[in-house]
C-alpha cells in the first residue's frame, strides 16, 4: 500500500519518524512535504498529496502542520478527500469507521510524536464500517 504524506515547517520532524514506522511496517511512502525547518506554506506540500490521494497514486495520505487545521482545510478543498483533524486516538479510530477518511490530519505542535505515530497506526488499521455511515459519507 502506498501513503502520501505532507508537512510544511512545523511537521518535518514528525514527518520523518512517521515514514520510518511506515517503511518499517512496509508500506510505500511518497513525500510531498519539506524535508527542513525553513518557513514553508503548507498548501504547497497539502495540494499535492491530496492530489496523490485523490488520483490513486496513494490509497492514503497523511498531513502535518502546526495545528493541523491549514492542512485539513486544504486538503478538504480536494473533491475526493475526506481529511480529519485528530488529537486523540479515539477521533482516528471514529473517522475511519464512521467518515471513512482517507487523509489523516496530525496537529504536530499540540501531539508528541509517540501519539502522532500511535493515530498512523490507528488510522491504517481501521475498517470503515459502512452501512447507514456510507449514506452520510455519499452525501458529503
Amino acid at each position: 500500500m502506498t501513503i502520501a504524506i505532507g508537512n510544511d515547517h512545523a511537521g518535518t520532524e514528525y514527518k520523518f519518524e512517521i515514514i520510518k514506522y511506515l517503511e518499517e511496517k512496509g508500506y510505500s511512502v511518497l513525500n510531498f512535504g519539506t524535508d527542513t525547518n525553513d518557513s514553508m506554506d503548507y498548501p504547497d506540500a497539502i495540494h499535492p498529496t491530496a492530489n496523490a490521494v485523490e488520483s490513486g497514486k496513494a490509497a492514503l495520505g497523511i498531513i502535518l502542520c502546526g495545528s493541523g487545521n491549514g492542512a485539513q482545510m486544504t486538503a478538504n478543498k480536494h473533491q475526493g478527500i475526506r481529511a480529519a483533524l485528530c488529537w486523540n486516538n479515539e477521533l482516528v479510530a471514529l473517522t475511519r469507521q464512521h467518515n471513512n477518511a482517507n487523509v489523516l490530519a496530525i496537529p504536530a505542535r499540540f501531539v508528541s510524536l509517540q501519539q502522532a505515530i500511535g493515530f498512523v497506526n490507528i488510522f491504517l488499521s481501521t475498517e470503515f464500517e459502512g452501512g447507514r455511515h456510507q449514506n452520510r459519507v455519499d452525501k458529503i
